[in-house]
């Protein structure tokens, strides 16, 4: 009887503030007083406890020393969008696929891939591509709602590509080595980069969309524009052998990101000087104080979820379809999808951590396995209508309807959907490379 009390408890105050979040998010609230907010509401179930409690979650999270890497890693990220380095990664995407069935698609999913270690959001990958190769995709023949898909979609391979700051973030809050999650991004984001690929190519060929490139780059050539990004192409491997050396801690090795993003800028291509040095900085300075003050604000909300004891509730209405490692995902996967409909990335990433990883680990499952698929599938609810942001900024920019857009992204969803099926029945394409770095 105690049990089932407990049980009704935890499922009455789930609803309560799940409701006032939904609530508080349709009356046009920012998402991180949404959450901070409709977490208090937690405390309002237990008047026994000093409503102190929630101020001091919020300013004991600002002090986490771990969570030191975000700022460092946005801020290397812009100085790195900063240094030039852009234009010659789309040079060696060019040379790669140019020859490849549907030109400019194709090498804007390379261009996705070679970025991931420089931008680290996949709305801002997103929205720089679309100003980048949106018109000319247009130009060569398509359609508004196709290229506005493309240049959405192929950015979700940059939060899975160090240093993603959805790593950091799941890393932080469930306790699992950054280095490892770092390094098992890379076979994940290659299996992605091929799959969207072959969609693009399947639709190209029935449209007739022609190759950027109709002959084979020369050995010249190739070796120009692997040159040109060679910084940004050695910025991840750097990070993973100082993680490994033991020569920079996850935090410290944020600062190393900085000072290598800046030697690039300045001495290397020599592009950014004073305008675009303090460029950078206020737009480090917007992203950090909207992402650390939103982490700042879950700290009530994670408060309130292990007050509760929502993840045992919640694991043992799963455990009651399935107690099968695999299925469990499968059904954390569909959720989360679902959720991500509505809810951003990175509030999907702070608030359920906490909820579903100790149910992955009960079952045996690598918190590495599931961190990855779990980030792949937030990061889809940033190309999904109603709300997704790098949805809204790349047909904001194309001034491509999201009817359009919906429609023709479906192929596209469906490359990235089969690939993560793959990479939760299949551990060992998501392990092979942490476990070569790091050891099993």
């Amino acid at each position: 009887m105690r049990d089932d009390a407990i049980h009704n408890d935890t499922v009455g105050a789930m609803l309560l503030v799940t409701l006032a979040f939904i609530i508080l998010l349709l009356m046009g609230m920012p998402v991180a007083f949404a959450i901070g907010i409709s977490g208090a509401l937690f405390f309002l179930q237990h008047p026994e406890l000093p409503f102190t409690i929630p101020v001091q979650v919020t300013v004991s999270q600002t002090q986490n020393f771990a969570l030191l890497a975000i700022p460092l890693f946005i801020l290397a990220g812009n100085f790195m969008n900063k240094s030039g380095i852009t234009e010659r990664l789309l040079d060696l995407a060019s040379v790669l696929t140019g020859r490849l069935q549907g030109g400019l698609a194709q090498i804007s999913i390379a261009l996705s891939a070679l970025m991931g270690g420089v931008s680290g959001s996949a709305i801002a990958d997103a929205a720089m591509q679309s100003r980048m190769l949106g018109d000319e995709m247009i130009k060569r023949g398509f359609t508004k709602g196709f290229a506005a898909g493309v240049l959405s979609f192929g950015a979700v391979l940059t939060p899975i590509i160090p240093p993603g700051i959805g790593m950091i973030l799941y890393g932080t809050i469930g306790q699992v080595s950054i280095g490892r999650l770092f390094a098992a991004g890379f076979v994940p984001a290659m299996l992605l980069w091929i799959g969207l690929s072959a969609a693009i190519w399947l639709t190209a060929r029935r449209r007739g969309y022609q190759p950027e490139r109709q002959t084979r780059p020369t050995a010249r050539e190739f070796a120009t524009a692997l040159g040109g990004g060679i910084w940004a192409l050695l910025f991840p491997v750097i990070l993973l052998l100082g993680l490994r050396m033991g020569v920079f801690t996850p935090s410290e090795i944020g600062s190393f990101a900085v000072l290598y993003a800046i030697f690039i800028g300045v001495l290397a291509y020599r592009k950014m000087k004073r305008k675009s040095f303090l460029e950078a900085l206020e737009g480090s300075l917007a992203d950090v104080g909207s992402i650390m003050f939103l982490i700042a604000l879950s700290a009530i909300f994670s408060y309130g979820i292990v007050l509760e004891r929502v993840p045992e509730v919640v694991s043992g209405w799963i455990l009651g379809i399935t107690d099968n490692l695999y299925g469990v995902m499968v059904l954390v996967v569909l959720f989360i999808l679902a959720i991500g409909f509505f809810v951003d990335a990175t509030v999907l990433i702070i608030m359920l951590t906490p909820i579903f990883l100790p149910l992955v680990r009960q079952l045996g499952g690598d918190p590495v396995h599931f961190g990855l698929v779990f980030i792949i599938a937030a990061t889809i609810g940033n190309f999904t209508p109603p709300v997704g942001a790098a949805m809204y900024a790349v047909c904001s920019i194309l001034r491509c309807p999201i009817g359009d857009y919906a429609r023709e992204s479906i192929p596209l969803f469906g490359a990235v959907a089969a690939v993560t099926l793959v990479l939760i029945f299949v551990p060992q394409l998501v392990l092979i490379v942490p476990d070569i770095i790091f050891g099993g």
